[in-house]
This record gives C-alpha cells, structure tokens and sequence, in this order.
C-alpha cells in the first residue's frame, strides 16, 4: 500500500517507493505496476501525475484526482512555482558548501540543448577509512540537499556528474566503481536520490501546502554508515 503524505478533494500526494514506475512508459511495457495503477486502486478514484520521478527515485510524488484541476496544477510545474527539495549523497565534498549549478542539458528527444538551473547546498560531511576507489587510502562523501529551478530528465543526476560529485547508486550518470564499493560494502542496491519537499498553493484554496518526508531505510542505513545521524540532520 502506498503512503499518502496529504490528500483533499482535488489532489493527493504520495511517498513513492524507489523502484516503482509513475505510470507505465514504453520501455517499459507490459509492466502493470506502477504508482498511477496502485493508487488510483487503493483510493477508488481517477487520478493523474502531475509532474515525474525517476523509476529510481523515491518520494514526494503530486496527484491530481480530477481533470478540472489538473491544468492547474501543471501550470504551477511550468511557471516554476513549485519548490521541489531533494536530497542526495554524492561522491566527494564540494569545495563550495553551496551554489547554482547553471548548465544547459540536452534534450533527450530533440537532441536541444535546454536551460537547467540546480541550486545545492551541502547538509554534511564524511570521510571513511576505506579506499573506493583505488587511488586513496579514505574516501569522501556529502550529504546534499537540491532544489531544482528547472525539471529536465534527469537534471540532478547530469548536474552533479557534469561537476564530479556523481550520486552513489546512479548507473547511468554515476560513477561505477563507488557504486560497486557500496554494494559490496553496505549492500546497496538503490540510487540515494529522494523527493524530499514539496511546497506550492492549492490552485483553488490558495493555501500554502508545505510537505516533507523521510528518505526511505536503505537511504538512512547509509547514512548512518556514513557517520551521520538522520534524526539530527533531517
């Protein structure tokens, strides 16, 4: 069963689980489960993504339950007055603690490229006496927290790759070697990106819905073997 975090008449919003799909894609097909399916059922009610995550990507996930509402609700994504807060552990510490990475990724379909606009700041700090990597004897790492002013197709991940903070667990944009140190090493088998605040106005209320949610287990335990204390940080 799917979390809800809110739900009202018009929208609900969900924790999605990594791993699962938003709704079914071409690359996907045949695959029927997927959180539009599971929520429309546990709910009993039409329902519609009004933005995506990444099938690897857990948390905060916005549902319209209605057709009216829901131009809406994506106008809110398009006029960038939605504030989406991530979360991420990286490879590396960023020598500035906080900045904009403004770097335009191409588009998958038109072969464009188009403005991307990631703000990040670091939450904390690790160095671990284990050599990852093969050309040191500790390995770094960094809590970072994302807010994305634009939404391309996997704009954190190819923002921080294109500045060599890969995110650990990231098979298509990361860095292998980490990955396999992890797996290994803590048994990760899961990309440490997750959702982790939604805030806009209701379209119709006008009332200010300011959402977070934890990152999932596999995300803490890392933490924690990272040296980091969620309930201090989070």
């Amino acid at each position: 069963m799917l979390e809800i975090i809110f739900e009202d008449e018009h929208l609900v919003i969900i924790d999605k689980p990594a791993g699962l799909l938003v709704h079914r894609t071409r690359q996907a097909f045949g695959e029927d489960e997927n959180a539009l399916i599971q929520l429309r059922d546990q709910i009993g009610s039409w329902v519609a993504p009004v933005h995506r995550l990444d099938r690897a990507t857990s948390g905060l996930l916005l549902f319209a339950k209605n057709e009216e509402i829901l131009p809406a609700l994506k106008a809110k994504f398009m006029d960038r007055e939605v504030q989406k807060t991530y979360l991420t552990i990286a490879r590396g510490i960023p020598q500035e603690k906080e900045g904009l990475i403004d770097h335009p990724l191409t588009s998958e379909r038109s072969n464009r490229p188009q403005e991307a606009q990631t703000r990040f700041r670091v939450l904390a700090e690790s160095e671990i006496p284990f050599n990852s990597t093969g050309r040191y004897p500790t390995s770094r790492y960094s809590l970072i927290e994302v807010d994305l002013l634009t939404g391309r197709t996997h704009q954190i991940r190819r923002h921080l790759a294109h500045i060599r903070h890969y995110i650990i667990g990231d098979k298509k944009h990361g860095d292998n070697k980490q990955n396999i140190f992890f797996e290994r090493q803590f048994g990760l088998q899961n990309l440490l990106l997750h959702a982790w605040k939604l805030s806009f106005d209701h379209p119709l209320s006008l009332e200010k819905i300011s959402l977070s949610c934890p990152p999932p287990v596999h995300f803490r335990t890392i933490m924690q073997e990272l040296g980091w204390n969620p309930k201090e940080i989070l």
